[in-house]
């Protein structure tokens, strides 16, 4: 597989990672079925979504793929009154990244990053390694200080 720019971001700044190449169902992009090819509970696999908010402008949250971000929770988390989930049409323009391939390292710009508050039971979490087809498995505590994220409560309540 040809190193994505997340990949080479890593790289240069030391963090150390593997990946997981796994086969795409372009019928089924869903974090489960990312899960089950990857081998990673779907709690230790996290989601990268993009919202933008009324003062705050865009921000990326890292949820597991198994959970839905809860919007009053996140708006309260970066001092929002009112956020929104971008559309899909526009995640391409504004991270470089498509559906099934978002990456919350290496976007187009450097926007603030919100992780779920669970990433940092395990020793191991999946994200995107930027392209549909491949993950990054990597030391949630690295990641947190590599990409500066800040952890919350961010799931709605099962």
């Amino acid at each position: 597989m040809t190193k994505t720019n997340a990949m080479r971001l890593l790289d240069q700044a030391g963090v150390k990672y593997e990946t997981k190449e796994y086969e795409v169902n372009e019928s089924d992009l869903s974090g489960e079925h990312v899960a089950m090819q990857v081998g990673f509970p779907p709690e230790q696999v996290f989601k990268t979504l993009v919202a933008k908010g009324e003062k705050k402008g865009i921000m990326v949250f890292c949820i597991p793929v198994n959970s839905e971000l809860n919007l009053k929770k996140a708006a309260a988390a970066v001092g929002d009154k009112k956020i929104e989930m971008i559309h899909v049409k526009d995640l391409l323009g504004i991270t470089g990244y498509i559906r099934g391939g978002c990456s919350p390292i290496g976007m187009k710009k450097k926007f603030p990053i919100y992780m779920d508050e669970t990433a940092v039971l395990f020793d191991k979490i999946t994200v995107s390694a930027g392209v549909r087809g491949c993950q990054l498995i990597i030391n949630p505590e690295q990641l947190i200080e590599y990409t500066g994220a800040q952890l919350y409560d961010l799931m709605k309540a099962e």
